[in-house]
Parts: structure tokens; sequence; C-alpha cells
């Protein structure tokens, strides 16, 4: 059997490793448009912060592994179209056109960070740095930039802005939507490490959607309906696009450009498949899906497609859209839904916030915690977890409780670790489950 996976990415990479433990004599063949490979999209902030000595160290993977593994590497080459019916790829490297034939085909190209929507979002003082090139060349310019913008709050843009920070920048950041981190935070929750992060000198443009960044002889111009920004340098943090400019006509696609799929990962051709950035994903929560562009999706999805390459057995389960990540000293984490997405849930929702402190010895900082739920039947939709504290696991276990179906009833008995020195008496997660169920209790 041979197999060919358009994109060495997080997706690629895990279904090639994979789908080598599954079928030992399999040709694999991974055609990658980098010149690299294995770098990782947060690599930039490890370097700025000093946890990486050097930019080219900030990999999940090497090309040596891969080669030892048995699986071919095509590196430099990009796909440029495909004929599904005759089982043929079109690639180009260096000036020249190339074949391959295959018998199972992944489309795991990833996505890329491009807009139709800005004006002049190609300047190279808008900055880019999913792939190491953009990486490189952004390091350069950021350390010549005073005062810097970025495009979209988001995870990529929070990060970023406390790279900045550290860095003694002056930050700017521009938000469509009225506060950080919308997708993943209701804004009670977030609000706190917004309010560091603006004390810390960030200077936040919500509700202004960045409409054109002109080039010009004094800097770079942001400009949106409301005002004017001159500065020397802008980070594109906003959401990526998928990069599928190389399909044919008989893959059936959404009207976002992903590529349908059914729930074993399988085209509307049943030997092409497609992974990671390039699909959308069932939302664990409500069953619809949408374009979620997250690391840990494209991971699981490529282990998924291995199980499904040869006979469709095992459904891909979807995503909760599980994040956490550190901002101006402030853990933050969030999985499923939130309460302002509830109101679009099918059933009534209810909330439950919950504070107390990390442990009695080892530390005392607080952490916040909020539970989201169906007030019927108690089963649990969201959490989010706020703490200076190292809280980020902790969402791992609420992730759990979501994708297993549980109820409010069952968190709170949870089996949990209680040690004096290393945890609470009651740990955050269970006490999220029995606030819940107290909220929605009427003594009188």
């Amino acid at each position: 059997m041979k197999v060919v996976i358009i994109g060495a990415s997080f997706a690629g990479v895990s279904a090639a490793l994979a789908i080598r433990k599954k079928h030992p004599v399999a040709e694999i063949h991974l055609i990658e448009k980098q010149e690299t490979i294995g770098y990782l999209p947060g690599g930039i902030n490890r370097y700025f912060n000093k946890t990486s000595e050097s930019i080219q160290t900030a990999e999940f993977i090497s090309e040596q592994q891969l080669i030892e593994k048995g699986i071919s590497l095509l590196l430099n080459a990009k796909v440029v179209s495909m004929d599904s019916k005759q089982y043929i790829v079109k690639y180009e490297k260096q000036g020249a056109t190339f074949f391959m034939s295959f018998d199972k085909l992944i489309l795991a190209t990833g996505s890329s960070q491009w807009s139709q929507k800005i004006l002049g979002s190609d300047s190279e003082k808008v900055l880019k740095y999913k792939f190491l090139p953009g990486v490189l060349q952004a390091i350069k310019r950021l350390e010549r930039s005073d005062k810097v913008a970025l495009i979209g709050g988001g995870q990529i843009g929070g990060e970023a802005a406390d790279m900045l920070l550290k860095k003694g920048k002056e930050v700017h950041l521009f938000e469509r939507m009225d506060y950080l981190l919308f997708k993943y935070f209701d804004e009670e929750m977030i609000r706190p490490v917004q309010a560091e992060m603006e004390s810390r000198g960030v200077v936040f443009h919500f509700d202004e959607m960045v409409e054109k960044a002109i080039d010009t002889d004094e800097g770079l111009l942001i400009e949106t309906k409301k005002s004017k920004l001159l500065c020397d340098s802008a980070i594109f943090a906003m959401n990526v696009r998928p990069d599928l400019g190389y399909l044919d006509e008989s893959i059936q696609t959404h009207t976002d450009q992903t590529v349908f799929v059914n729930e074993y990962l399988q085209t509307s051709q049943a030997d092409i498949f497609a992974i990671g950035d390039c699909i959308q994903v069932q939302y664990g929560v409500s069953k619809d899906s949408f374009y979620i562009p997250l690391v840990n999706n494209a991971v699981r999805a490529g282990l998924v497609v291995a199980q499904n390459l040869v006979e469709p057995t095992t459904p891909f389960v979807g995503s909760l859209r599980t994040i956490g990540t550190k901002l101006v000293d402030y853990y933050i984490a969030s999985t499923g839904l939130t309460e302002a997405e509830g109101l679009f849930h099918g059933q009534s929702i209810a909330v439950a916030h919950v504070q107390q402190k990390s442990t009695q010895f080892s530390g005392c900082e607080k952490i916040c915690g909020k539970i989201i739920f169906e007030k019927e039947s108690h089963k649990i939709l969201g959490a989010q977890l706020i703490s200076k504290a190292n809280i980020l696991e902790k969402i791992n276990t609420l992730a759990l409780g979501i994708q297993m179906g549980q109820k409010l009833e069952a968190l709170y008995q949870k089996d949990f670790l209680y040690h004096p020195y290393y945890s609470n008496v009651i740990d955050i997660t269970n006490q999220l489950g029995f606030e819940g169920l107290w909220s929605d209790t009427d003594e009188n």
C-alpha cells in the first residue's frame, strides 16, 4: 500500500507515524512545501522569553526521526494539482514538475495566514510566523521595532502581547469583538487578565476591525473605521485559512473552502482523506461542525485516519476547543461551551462560579473557576479556569468529563489525589460540580 500525505505539519506527521505503526510495510511519502519541518508555532515566544537558545531548536520532530521510521520525506515540494480518478498528484520542486501515484491520499496541508479583507496584509512589515522562514524575518524586524500592532485578540494575539511586553515594546492590540479571547472565555472570567495587561501598557482597540495596513516611509499605518495608528511593525494574529489550491473538482468542499469529510475523515472520494486545518470538525457540545484550527485537533485526526485507512472503523469524536496558556502571570484554560454561546444551545443552561486557594501550604494563589451545564439534565457543557497558580492540567479533567457526557453528580464525586502540600481538601473540579448542583437548589 502506497500512502501519500500532502503536508508535514502536526496532522501529517502524526498520521505518518501512526500509519507506520499500524501498517509496518506500507510505503509512506510525506510531501511538504517548506524547506524544513517540525517547527513549533509558539517557538518565537520561547525564543524571546529565553527558554530556547535557538529558534531552530523549537521543533516537535526532526527529519532524521521520520527517516529512521522509514518515512520518505520530500521537502521544498509544492503540490499544484491532483487527479483523484487517476490517483496521481502533481508537484513542483526546484522549478521542475513531477508526478506521484498513490493508493491512499491524505490531505494535511494545514493553513495559511493571509487575509483578503485587510488591504496591505502582504506587507513585509505585517509579520506572520506560522513557519520558520517567517519567524526568522519576524525576529529581526521585532528587534528593531519599538511600537508594534497586533491584529487579532485570540490566543496568538494574547501570547504575542505578553511576549512583546517582556521585550519592553509599546503594544497596541486590535480586536473586532469587545474583549480578549472571546471564543474561549466569558468576559467576567478574562477581565482580570485583560486589566493586568492594560496596567502593564497594552493599549486595547476593541470593536475595531483592521481594514488597511499601509506601508509608508515613516512606518506601517494601521487603519480602522475608528482610528489610525502609525507603528513600526504589526503581527498578523487572526484566524488562519485552509491551504487547498491544489484540489480537483471531484473533492467536495464547504462554503468556507474546507474539505467535506465523513465521520471517518474520508472525503467524497473513498481513498482520499483530509485532516487537520483542511477540515471542519464536529464541535463536541453542539454536534455541529466548525472550523477549529487547533494543534490538538490536528494530532488526534492524524491518529484516527491511520485507523480508518483500509477500513472505516473509528469515528473522529471532534473537538471541545480545549486550550490553555499563560498570560502576564495568569494561567488560563477553557474547554467546551461558553455562557455567551449558551444562548444558541438547544437546552436551557445554567452556570456556577467557584473561588478557592490553590493549596494550604505550598501556595495561596486564588483559583477562579466557572462551569456551564444544562439546567434540567445537569450535563456538563463547558468550563473555564484562571489563576496565578498552574491549573492548566485540570482543564483536561473537565474536558474528559464533557467528552464522556458526565453530569454534575458524577463530577463532584470524581476521585482525586489529596496531599496537604500539593492539593486542596476538595479539588477545584469537584467543587465546580457540587457548586453547580447547589446553585440549582432552592432551600425554600
